[in-house]
């Protein structure tokens, strides 16, 4: 059975996206072990193309008990529109973003990655590059909260197959 291949975008892949990714595939592997994924995260622009996370956020995640430090940001790149199931973007910018950029027949699995956290209030994980400490903490409260939704939501769909 293939895998379900997920991809997490924000704008420069160093803070939310590998976030998310770190995130998604703990708790997958912690709650969910018997769902076959395959993550991954990327960013819309090229500003940091090869560098690790962003050190606040590598800090914030480690104190959650989530490992980011063998990532590195690269750019999405136009087979990812093929690969992919799911190209989860963190905010409207990044979504219209790969909307531009993907082919008609891929528009189906770019969607909103808190779409899958109802209950947060918001549709977008706000960018916390310049903001202070707290904003790596908001982050990783609502990616906490859309990872379990997707995995609920994978879970499910898996049932009905």
């Amino acid at each position: 059975m293939k895998p379900v291949e997920i991809l997490f975008v924000c704008l420069g892949n160093i803070c939310r996206s590998p976030t998310a990714e770190a995130v998604f595939r703990t708790l997958a592997a912690r709650e969910a072990p018997d769902l076959r994924v395959s993550i991954e995260s990327a960013g819309t622009a090229g500003y940091h193309v090869g560098s690790a996370p962003d050190a606040r956020a590598q800090e914030a995640a480690r104190r959650r008990g989530y490992d980011m430090s063998g990532q590195r940001a690269r750019m999405i790149e136009p087979r990812d529109f093929e690969r992919f199931d799911l190209i989860l973007a963190m905010d409207r910018s990044n979504w219209s973003e790969l909307c531009r950029a993907a082919p008609r027949t891929a528009h189906h699995r770019v969607r909103l990655f808190l779409e899958y956290a109802p209950d947060a209030e918001v549709l977008e994980v706000p960018d916390p590059y310049y903001g202070g400490p707290n904003g790596f903490e908001e982050v990783l409260d609502l990616i906490e909260a859309a990872s379990r939704g997707l995995l609920r939501h994978l879970r499910d769909g898996a049932r009905a197959t």
